[in-house]
């Protein structure tokens, strides 16, 4: 249970309207699966570094989120304090190539702010529905681009609620990777550099990316978007695929027919079910070619 006299330092901090009790998680993923936080709080990025500092004196554990489009939440919820960056922590500001987004961004926002002043590079991220923070989390990427092809630097709350700024390089940018989980970093935001273009040209290759996704990827139903990491030398929703898996199901937990690289909500899904359908397609898809699958998928909270 969270301490009353935390709650109500909490809210002296942030708007109370910012602030939630119970909060059901499933209202905050893509997946639509969660349980309960015991509090939620959207703060604005400038009130982070002090809300971390109240929940380390009260030893309040901290879960920190984006858009939620990434996640598997357990059906037990989380305890302690999710802290999102939402729509409070949304700001872009623009200074010739060079665009400086805070973490709460969505990425397609972003990417629409570059097409509108014929900023190129930034193409790939106009479909991705995570937020910056966690775009620069996981090194986000789709149909050639990665964001560590853009990035410039990062500013990120440390542990010690200190405020640094890291280079391209300090963040160790890869495949689905960077140091910001491994140091307990937490990105505030993120500059990025972009190069001068024609608006028609940008807006039609978005459009075209938009067009392959719609075409190609279950956007009717709930997903935290490729369930798995591409093993080096395969696709894995093409190894999916070739297992037999295509609309393999446990509860409401379905491999996509549309696309076998997606773990999709059918109805009602719980966690669990995501979790022993995931575990049935590693298994299966082993067997059958002795290749591991690894979930891209981030799973926080109690299971």
């Amino acid at each position: 249970m969270i301490n009353r006299e935390f709650y109500d330092k909490l809210a002296e901090l942030a708007s109370k309207e910012a602030i939630l009790e119970n909060e059901p998680m499933s209202k905050h993923t893509t997946f639509r699966i969660g349980g309960n936080a015991d509090v939620f709080v959207s703060p604005k990025v400038s009130q982070v570094a002090d809300i971390i500092s109240l929940a380390k004196r009260y030893e309040v554990p901290v879960t920190v989120v984006g858009n939620g489009s990434n996640l598997l939440v357990g059906d037990k919820g989380i305890r302690g304090l999710v802290l999102a960056f939402g729509k409070e922590a949304e700001d872009i500001q623009l200074d010739g190539r060079c665009m400086t987004v805070s973490a709460g961004t969505i990425l397609a926002k972003a990417a629409a702010e570059a097409a509108k002043n014929s900023l190129t590079g930034l193409e790939f991220a106009a479909g991705i529905p995570g937020s910056l923070g966690g775009a620069i989390v996981m090194n986000a990427g789709a149909y050639g681009g990665e964001m560590k092809d853009v990035v410039v630097s990062a500013k990120v709350l440390t542990p010690e609620c200190e405020i640094i700024e890291l280079s391209r390089e300090e963040l160790e940018l890869s495949y689905r990777h960077s140091c910001i989980p491994e140091k307990e970093y937490i990105v505030l935001e993120a500059t990025l550099e972009l190069e001068p273009g024609e608006e028609t040209e940008i807006r039609e290759k978005m459009a075209d990316f938009k067009a392959r996704r719609v075409d190609k990827q279950p956007l009717e139903y709930p997903s935290a978007g490729s369930t798995f990491k591409r093993p080096e030398g395969y696709f894995a929703g093409k190894l999916i695929q070739d297992a037999d898996l295509r609309g393999y199901r446990v509860g409401g937990a379905q491999v996509s027919e549309k696309h076998c690289g997606f773990v999709i909500n059918a109805g009602d899904a719980t966690a669990k079910d995501v979790i022993q359908l995931i575990e049935d397609v590693k298994k299966i898809v082993w067997d059958r070619f002795q290749v591991e699958l690894e979930p891209e998928v981030k799973m926080i909270g109690e299971f």
